[in-house]
């Protein structure tokens, strides 16, 4: 591939799994401006209707731990077309479902095949491109990906007007078929690191499969019903999701002592950097879900704003998120990733804390400035952190850890929704309001401005983590662990 397009080929490789990324990502964002015509068509309550979104995140969450042995087993381009088609197959069966069991069906297949393909870009940018160039190269990756779901809702929230909920679905099938197109011209058929695809190689590790899968489906119900008010619900579900983990790290060990490939390495750990970035993900990916959760409710709910003005709002954050990944990508060729994702966590609590400053009456365009303050914290963060993690570790746990910190970064974002949700309703009641009153109050804005502060203190916490991202001067992979 490389003989025969060039030095450009490196950047033909990342644009082919680009455009399949931005369709999964649109995939997992979009959908939740259908729901309400979709509970209506189907005459769904709310504890149905919120499978569509809690199926999609198991199966993506869980699936994520899949994709080294896949790549390993399949290649990069037999795995990567196979996650297109089913992403592909989600859209089409979605958008002609005649019931609610295959709505959920087609989410689920579309959370799979998302969850295998985003580790992927970044294995590409660690093995493609020259140390020099892999920040250049997640800037460019990082802009195209964050405009998916920037303009993905508003654009969603047309269709739906127009054309009704089944419409949704549909937006993925342009995008799959020009990544499936691109696939084929340019992806390798190789596994990682160039060698040919193992076909009769070591099995996947399904006991560690369904631990996980078990343990974060117990999570998110488990957050649900916290959220929702069922105590006992909660503890029985948490219990458990706690009792799985511990199953499947002794199981991984386990995997390990005995020679054999478990789903996730947890050799990955001793890498200091690599044990930090994922800490930082966690935290990170928990603020992140959450106030992209929570800023829309808080304009709607506690100002007052209405639906639409909230996406135009919303909007020109996104295009500055955009932008400023493009430019940190540029800067962490040349500067150290701890002090990039240091200055964006900062920028971010930063945004978050600011939030206190806004009352019913103030200006809409100081919202507008916070908003945008905090997308910049997001663009220091998202294509540095991913590098200071990956680049501690040795050229044959890559796959394995590009797998392992997407994972733990949207467990930190499932888990971010429900908690920014249970602060919320805590903080309400213990101010007297409820967000069934219509009108708003100071005492709903102080809920707010309470739970923002939680997720200012989250980001402070993950500095102290972002700190130890530095590199040791010697290359000890058991140093700092």
């Amino acid at each position: 591939m490389q003989a025969r397009y060039g030095p450009r080929y490196r950047w033909l490789l990342l644009l082919s799994v680009m455009v399949g990324t931005m369709a999964s990502i649109m995939s997992s964002t979009i959908v939740n401006v259908a729901i309400p015509d979709m509970s209506q068509h189907f005459t769904l309550g709310q504890e149905r209707a919120q499978w569509v979104t809690s199926g999609f995140m198991v199966a993506m969450t869980v699936s994520m731990l899949t994709t080294p042995w896949l790549l390993a087993r399949y290649g990069y381009r037999r795995t990567y077309v196979g996650t297109m088609l089913l992403l592909l197959a989600g859209g089409i069966g979605g958008g002609f479902a005649n019931s609610f069991g295959l709505v959920l069906g087609a989410r689920v297949a579309e959370g799979l095949a998302a969850g295998v393909v985003q580790p992927i870009p970044a294995i590409i940018i660690m093995r493609a491109f020259q140390p020099n160039e892999q920040g250049r190269a997640s800037g460019i990756f990082g802009m195209g990906v964050v405009l998916a779901p920037a303009i993905g809702p508003s654009l969603g929230g047309v269709l739906v007007d127009l054309f009704g909920w089944r419409s949704i679905f549909f937006m993925v099938v342009p995008f799959c078929l020009a990544s499936l197109w691109l696939a084929w011209r340019y992806v390798p058929v190789t596994a990682p690191g160039g060698a040919a695809a193992n076909r009769n190689g070591a099995s996947l590790d399904w006991r560690g499969l369904l631990l996980g899968g078990a343990g974060t489906l117990c999570l998110l119900n488990g957050m649900v019903a916290l959220h929702g008010g069922s105590v006992i619900e909660a503890v029985l579900l948490l219990g458990a999701a706690v009792a799985a983990l511990l199953l499947f790290l002794a199981w991984q060990r386990r995997m390990a002592a005995t020679g054999r490939e478990p789903l996730m390495n947890l050799a990955l750990f001793s890498y200091r950097p690599f044990a930090m970035g994922s800490i930082v993900a966690f935290i990170y990916g928990t603020a992140l879900f959450g106030s992209t959760y929570l800023l829309p409710v808080y304009m709607q709910l506690g100002l007052g704003l209405s639906a639409s003005y909230v996406g135009s709002i919303l909007l020109p954050a996104g295009f500055v998120l955009a932008v400023t990944i493009a430019l940190v990508g540029r800067l962490a060729d040349r500067r150290p990733t701890w002090l990039l994702v240091s200055i964006g966590l900062a920028l971010l609590a930063l945004s978050f804390a600011l939030m206190l400053t806004v009352t019913l009456t103030t200006a809409i365009w100081l919202l507008v400035l916070w908003a945008i303050l905090g997308r910049i914290g997001l663009g220091f963060i998202l294509p540095s952190l991913n590098l200071g993690s990956l680049r501690a570790l040795s050229s044959d746990l890559i796959s394995q850890g590009s797998s392992a910190i997407n994972f733990v970064r949207m467990l930190g974002g499932a888990i971010g929704v429900s908690l920014c949700g249970i602060v919320l309703e805590w903080r309400l009641a213990a101010h007297g309001d409820s967000l069934t009153q219509t009108a708003s109050s100071p005492a709903r804005l102080a809920a707010f401005n309470e739970s923002f502060l939680m997720l200012a203190a989250l980001c402070v916490l993950a500095l102290f983590a972002a700190w130890r991202l530095r590199p040791l001067a010697a290359a000890n992979p058991t140093a700092g662990a």
